[in-house]
C-alpha cells in the first residue's frame, strides 16, 4: 500500500465521519425541534391556567366576603375581603411583571377599590350594611371582568 492510497483512505474515512456526524445533528434536530415547540405550546397553556387561576382566587375572596357578611360572620368576611383588595391593589399596580387583569378591567374597577377601607372598616364594626356594600363589589368586579373580556 503506497502512502497515496494510505492517504485517500484517511481522507475517505474522515469524510464518512463527517457524513455520519452531520447526519446525527440533522437526525438530533428532527426530534428536538417538535419536541421545542410543544413544550412551548404546553407553556403557554400552563401560564394561561395559572392566570385564570389567580383569577378564580380573586373572585373566590370576594364571594367568600359577601356569603360570611349576609351570615354575620364579619371577621372571617373582613379577612376574605382585605385579601381581595390587596391582591387586585397588586395586580392593579403591578409595572415589573405582567398582570392578570388589563388596564381596562383596573380602571373600571377603581372606584370599587377606593371604597376599600370604607368596607374594611363596616366589616370590622359588624355592621350590616357591609353586605350590601360587598355585593355591589362583587356586581362591579364582575362587570369589570366581563366587560374586557367581551
Amino acid at each position: 500500500m503506497s502512502s497515496d492510497e494510505g492517504e485517500v483512505s484517511r481522507v475517505s474515512r474522515w469524510r464518512r465521519i463527517g457524513i455520519y456526524a452531520a447526519v446525527l445533528v440533522v437526525v438530533f434536530l428532527l426530534g428536538l425541534v417538535p419536541m421545542w415547540l410543544s413544550a412551548r405550546g404546553r407553556t403557554r397553556e400552563r401560564d394561561e391556567a395559572r392566570r385564570e387561576l389567580r383569577l378564580s382566587k380573586l373572585e373566590n375572596d370576594l364571594g367568600s366576603g359577601v356569603i360570611n357578611a349576609r351570615r354575620g360572620e364579619y371577621e372571617p368576611a373582613r379577612v376574605a375581603t382585605s385579601r381581595f383588595f390587596t391582591a387586585v391593589r397588586d395586580q392593579c399596580d403591578t409595572s415589573v411583571e405582567p398582570s392578570d387583569l388589563t388596564r381596562a378591567q383596573c380602571d373600571s374597577f377603581r372606584p370599587a377599590l377606593d371604597q376599600r377601607d370604607e368596607l374594611i372598616t363596616l366589616l370590622a364594626r359588624s355592621d350590616p350594611a357591609s353586605a350590601d356594600r360587598l355585593t355591589q363589589v362583587y356586581v362591579s368586579y364582575q362587570n369589570a371582568i366581563g366587560s374586557a373580556s367581551k
